[in-house]
């Protein structure tokens, strides 16, 4: 898989980049704030930017794609985690409540 993401350097550049803007919107934005239009462009290029030089880093044969790959899914398994825990204590909520009556 290594040598294959190496040749096809686009789909390389695609995926970090999807995978950096995946990973920095759910770890590092707080949702409540809204940037401004220029701060919001400057962001996308320097995450742009950031992708390019992992895409290079990546064709001289380091997982990078590898890595953020799993770095989403541990970002996935903890959602499903909080989703799991969330229906959990609804349940048990809704159980406690039907006995107190």
């Amino acid at each position: 898989m290594q040598e294959w993401l190496s040749e096809h350097k686009l789909i390389s550049y695609l995926l970090i980049l999807g995978f950096s803007l995946y990973i920095f919107y759910k770890v590092f934005r707080p949702q409540a704030v809204k940037l401004p239009l220029i701060r919001t462009i400057m962001l996308y290029i320097t995450l742009m930017l950031g992708s390019f030089v992992l895409m290079i880093l990546q064709v001289d044969k380091l997982p990078i794609v590898q890595c953020l790959g799993v770095a989403v899914l541990l970002m996935f398994i903890l959602r499903c985690r909080q989703w799991y825990d969330a229906w959990k204590q609804k349940k048990t909520g809704r159980a406690e409540n039907v006995d107190s009556n």
